[in-house]
């Protein structure tokens, strides 16, 4: 059940493999989030919900990891978020 690499990184530019490693690493970690709390949402058992979502939150917080690190070295990306929330901000007035 896990998720196949969406790009061959043996074939990424030596420039660019850092970003992609970081960006699949992202997608592995939002693919465990949606996994867990999907589980979480059909399980009968309080006991094994609660820890599912535990663990989905820990999996957010490498997200978080993950996504500092790109910042740091992908500059074109903090610009894009940048005004990817400027606009979401202009849409929501």
């Amino acid at each position: 059940m896990m998720s196949k690499i969406p790009i061959d990184l043996t074939v990424v530019k030596q420039d660019q493999l850092d970003r992609e490693i970081l960006r699949t690493a992202i997608i592995a970690e939002l693919d465990a989030v949606n996994l867990y709390e999907q589980m979480a949402a059909l399980t009968k058992d309080h006991k094994i919900r609660h820890i599912l979502l535990d663990v989905a939150k820990e999996e957010k917080t490498h997200v978080g990891e993950f996504q500092t690190l790109l910042l740091l070295i992908d500059h074109e990306q903090v610009e894009e978020l940048e005004e990817g929330r400027k606009e979401v901000e202009e849409e929501l007035k």
